[in-house]
């Protein structure tokens, strides 16, 4: 499996890609000069590192995500829960309602996934 994982100026990065897709390298230095505050140089420079990761690609200076915004997040948090509760969803629910629990609206929603997937 290709590393999928990102810093947080990455992500910012990575953001600012899936929210523009499909964008020229041109548009996403001056997006990048203006909410990042890069050079078009570090612009290239993160770009390469993430098409070399399989995220993006760039191919007749069009930048396009490989893999999608949901995609990515959903492998993350897969990743997340198989490293840190040993793959198992109710232990990693457990443990996130010892601290904030969910909301009547919350619980409900939940529901509503479970039973989409029976």
């Amino acid at each position: 499996m290709e590393e999928y994982k990102l810093g947080l100026v990455e992500s910012h990065f990575a953001d600012i890609v899936w929210g523009n897709e499909p964008l020229s390298t041109k548009e996403l230095v001056t997006l990048c000069e203006k909410e990042l505050n890069w050079k078009r140089t570090t612009t290239y420079t993160v770009l390469k590192k993430l098409c070399d990761r399989g995220i993006f690609k760039t191919e007749d200076s069009t930048v396009t995500s490989l893999i999608k915004k949901d995609e990515f997040y959903a492998i993350q948090s897969e990743k997340f829960v198989e490293e840190t509760f040993h793959g198992s969803l109710p232990a990693f629910i457990a443990a996130f309602g010892t601290r904030k629990k969910p909301t009547k609206e919350e619980i409900e929603e939940i529901k509503k996934l479970i039973d989409s997937y029976k």
